[in-house]
């Protein structure tokens, strides 16, 4: 488990929400794609089922999000995959 503070308030991750929150929050405003997600966090550099970031992502908002279905921090860009974008939220 890995643990996050948002708002003063620790959250637990696991080791892959971690490692996907860390890509892309040291990249603010990066748009990510499924397959460079996979490719950054999994190690996988071939065409492989996509769907394992989608369900990390949406567990990722559940965890982190006040309203997963309107999240602050992480944003879909449609056809193209995630972007983090920081808020006035504090985390750490």
């Amino acid at each position: 488990m890995r643990r996050v503070a948002i708002s003063g308030q620790v959250v637990d991750l696991t080791v892959k929400e971690f490692d996907v929150l860390h890509v892309m929050a040291r990249r603010p405003g990066q748009v990510f794609s499924k397959g460079k997600l996979l490719e950054l966090v999994w190690g996988f550099h071939h065409e492989v089922d996509t769907s394992a970031v989608t369900v990390l992502i949406r567990r990722l908002r559940e965890k982190i999000e006040k309203n997963p279905s309107q999240p602050n921090w992480i944003h879909t860009v449609w056809g193209i995959g995630y972007r983090f974008e920081p808020n006035g939220d504090q985390m750490q």
